[in-house]
């Protein structure tokens, strides 16, 4: 903590509450960010939204002047390794991710895609679902899905995943079964929507969505919210950021913010920004 506070100029009795406050407010910086993984070094903890993150979320039942002193005695020490707050880039906002499906939701829609009366539609809404809450596969994914591309492993399945983010996924044990036995009856075949089709098409998945059978009250299925979920899931249980890209097909831990704001006790946008950052310098 010490490397995070220089000793300030001046003799005047303004230098020493100055330090006094850098210091305490450092602090209770490094506290706040040792709790969220955020790596230690201040080109880490001086980060600006760290330090923003520090000041909204770290100081609970802090009187807002307490706030208002901490912030700029942490901006002072950021300056000099980060340059002043002002000169600093404005990342363009992610899309908001969709809200995940609640476990209820969840059940509605597996109802919904065992409930169609033809086999060949039954089969593949299940792979929708099955593939997006069990697995997080994005639509060209799942259109590239055969039924060779998920192995078991004993009680556990695997998806092997195709494509500019080919990657290994472990389903999550509720969707295994459903995902051995849609595997099983499509062979070497497409597990979605088998036979010939234009699967090139961007709303290949969509509009097969739109056209299946279901009560008006139920959840709309939809992929993009089906995959909010399985990362939603892992990130409410803990899985470790470095595991989660991976299985993900994510490169960036800061994109997993779209969906923490979603999960209570997920990182916060300024830890994945650091994680980032520290992986990036290694």
């Amino acid at each position: 903590m010490g490397e995070l506070v220089p000793v300030q100029a001046g003799g005047a009795e303004t230098a020493r509450r100055r330090q006094a406050v850098a210091v305490t407010a450092a602090r209770g910086l490094c506290r706040f960010a040792l709790a969220r993984g955020i790596p230690a070094g201040p080109q880490f903890l001086l980060d600006y939204d760290v330090i923003e993150a520090f000041c909204v979320a770290g100081l609970p039942g802090c009187a807002p002047s307490t706030r208002g002193t901490y912030r700029p005695a942490l901006y002072r020490l950021a300056s000099p390794v980060h340059g002043a707050p002002g000169l600093r880039a404005t990342p363009l906002a992610g899309a908001r991710a969709p809200a995940p499906y609640s476990p209820a939701e969840r059940a509605e829609l597996a109802a919904m895609a065992a409930a169609q009366r033809d086999p060949v539609r039954r089969a593949s809404a299940l792979a929708v679902v099955v593939s997006g809450i069990g697995a997080g596969l994005r639509p060209s994914e799942l259109v590239a899905l055969r039924g060779s591309d998920v192995i078991p492993h004993g009680r556990r399945v695997a998806v092997h995943v195709s494509g500019p983010a080919a990657r290994v996924v472990p389903v999550t044990p509720a969707y295994a079964g459903r995902a051995r036995e849609l595997a099983r009856r499509a062979g070497s075949g497409h597990v979605s929507r088998p036979g010939p089709a234009d699967r090139g098409y961007k709303n290949f998945v969509t509009n097969f969505a739109r056209t299946l059978t279901a009560d008006p009250a139920a959840p709309r299925l939809a992929l993009g919210r089906c995959r909010s979920s399985f990362i939603c899931g892992h990130l409410a249980g803990g899985t470790p950021v470095a595991e989660l890209l991976a299985i993900a097909g994510i490169c960036q831990a800061e994109s997993l913010a779209r969906h923490a704001r979603h999960v209570g006790g997920a990182p916060p946008k300024a830890a994945l920004r650091a994680w980032d950052r520290h992986h990036r310098a290694r």
